[in-house]
């Protein structure tokens, strides 16, 4: 079905936007998938950060050329659709992987990550990547164990000093209660 120009450039300057707010895009096949499967993905897409649309090829890749990201051409041959990664790229990339595993319908074809093009392996590793909350949890306990280790350190010599006066005082005391 043939749309019009101006109808065109509204779903291309939509693309656009859409590119330039996600962290990650995943490009998937979905022949096969009927409504309320799409549904299902795309719910699941959207509780994960980002959000799941089925594209025109031609469009999309004028998308990207406009935005200079580079593409493989092979992501877009037969039926396409993208997930695009607004919040947390490794939660898209689960979703979609776990998806398409569960589903006869969905295939990873690939994907993009900061402007670098991966394969569908590659995808498949950005799924086994943590949650950037524990993600975030385990930088910031790299960085902070130097900090507590220093404290514990500096710490040592008067807890020591007041172990051995309470020795001293328990000792004192004791003859006392005798």
């Amino acid at each position: 079905m043939a749309i019009s120009k101006q109808h065109k450039q509204a779903v291309l300057a939509q693309y656009s936007e859409w590119l330039q707010r996600s962290g990650a895009v995943v490009v998937a096949e979905y022949t096969g998938l009927n409504m309320k499967q799409m549904d299902d993905l795309r719910s699941k897409v959207r509780e994960a950060g980002g959000e799941f649309h089925v594209v025109k090829n031609t469009l999309v890749k004028m998308a990207f050329k406009e935005a200079n990201i580079p593409f493989d051409e092979e992501h877009f041959a037969g039926s396409s659709a993208i997930a695009f990664a607004f919040e947390d790229a490794p939660a898209v990339a689960k979703t979609m992987t776990e998806f398409a595993k569960d589903s006869n319908f969905v295939k990873i074809k690939g994907g993009i990550l900061d402007k670098q093009i991966m394969s569908a392996d590659g995808v498949k590793a950005l799924a086994d990547l943590p949650p950037l909350p524990v993600m975030r949890a385990t930088l910031l306990g790299t960085i902070l164990a130097p900090a507590s280790q220093l404290v514990r350190t500096l710490a040592e010599p008067g807890r020591q000093v007041a172990a051995v006066l309470k020795a001293y005082a328990d000792r004192d005391a004791a003859p006392e209660a005798a």
